[in-house]
């Protein structure tokens, strides 16, 4: 069967182009295969156009619109996910650019199309006492339990993306003091953060129970891994979380968010560290950001750190005595009049 031009540009973009000439991370390939995947079911679903016949000639700027608006009218998804997957479509279509000048005219307006702004919405985060009290939780007489406190301890103790997590492997591990971690982050940038005592301590008896300690031939190993051997995905990950926060939230007092992911405890240890007044400009290199100004979002959002810098601020002024109403006759007087006129 002849191929499209289509799927030869598709193919060698993603099987040679961005892991040849951009050297990007396996991550980063899935997210962009994972965008056409779910383009072409939209062309084959929606748009009545097989995978098979699809070529650049309908690769158009109405269909990429099109599709857009259906990922988030009918599949529900985030004006994020639709900007990340108009991001990945926008680096495809240059990529294109040069062998096709007879499409110029189309590709610009597929250049052209913009991000959709969204409303920003509050920053979520737990309390000190809300994360003590979601550690406390797994139930750490059982095997499984003390991997998940490992999990739940170690995604906030690092400020870990999950993927990070999920990627680390044993050779990633340092327990010897200074005992750190290696984060293997998005676009190959890697970052080494260290560990605190007790996680360190927590993460030694982990990999001893598991037999990941001081075995040269585990040292490629995951060191997270489900009940099956098998390498955790970012949804075994988000469903641990959730179990142990929906319990947290129901048997305690204490303020928690309406939802959690574990992007929030992300959030939570870099609020933590705002708080406890760590330089912004540490955060980010802790955190991996590329530019403070990603790292200032925090500084936006903290509500304590906004109310005492207007406490420093403020300058109290003098609250005047306010007079009794009922006390003055000739105004209740006044008033009455007024009322029967």
């Amino acid at each position: 069967m002849k191929m499209t031009d289509f799927s030869v540009f598709l193919t060698k973009y993603l099987s040679e182009y961005l892991p040849g000439q951009r050297n990007v991370s396996p991550n980063t390939i899935y997210s962009y295969s994972d965008t056409f995947r779910i383009f072409l079911l939209y062309c084959q679903e929606k748009a009545g156009i097989r995978p098979d016949k699809l070529t650049m000639n309908l690769f158009t700027a109405k269909l990429v619109t099109d599709y857009l608006d259906w990922l988030e009218k009918e599949r529900n998804c985030s004006i994020s996910t639709r900007n990340q997957r108009l991001a990945c479509i926008h680096a495809f279509i240059k990529y294109t650019q040069p062998d096709l000048p007879a499409n110029l005219m189309e590709i610009q307006k597929i250049l052209g199309i913009q991000n959709k702004k969204s409303a920003h919405l509050s920053l979520s985060f737990l309390s000190v006492e809300a994360m003590s009290e979601l550690l406390k939780v797994p139930n750490t007489h059982t095997k499984a339990g003390r991997r998940d406190l490992m999990i739940l301890t170690l995604l906030y103790d690092s400020g870990a993306r999950v993927q990070e997590l999920i990627d680390l492997s044993v050779r990633d591990i340092r327990t010897e003091s200074p005992a750190t971690i290696t984060l293997h982050g998005k676009g190959r940038k890697v970052r080494s953060v260290p560990l605190m005592n007790q996680t360190n301590s927590l993460m030694l008896q982990y990999l001893k129970e598991h037999q990941l300690w001081n075995r040269p031939e585990k040292l490629d190993a995951s060191v997270f891994f489900n009940n099956r051997k098998e390498k955790f995905t970012r949804a075994g990950i988000t469903y641990i979380l959730n179990k142990y926060f929906s319990i947290a939230k129901e048997n305690s007092e204490i303020v928690f968010p309406d939802k959690i992911s574990p992007h929030v405890l992300r959030h939570t240890k870099a609020m933590h560290m705002l708080q406890s007044n760590i330089n912004l400009v540490y955060i980010r290199d802790f955190l991996g950001h590329v530019n403070v100004s990603t790292t200032e979002i925090y500084a936006k959002a903290d509500v304590e750190i906004k109310r005492r810098a207007l406490e420093a601020a403020y300058v109290k002024a003098d609250i005047p005595e306010q007079p009794n109403w009922c006390d003055d006759k000739n105004l209740m007087d006044w008033l009455k009049d007024l009322r029967s006129r």
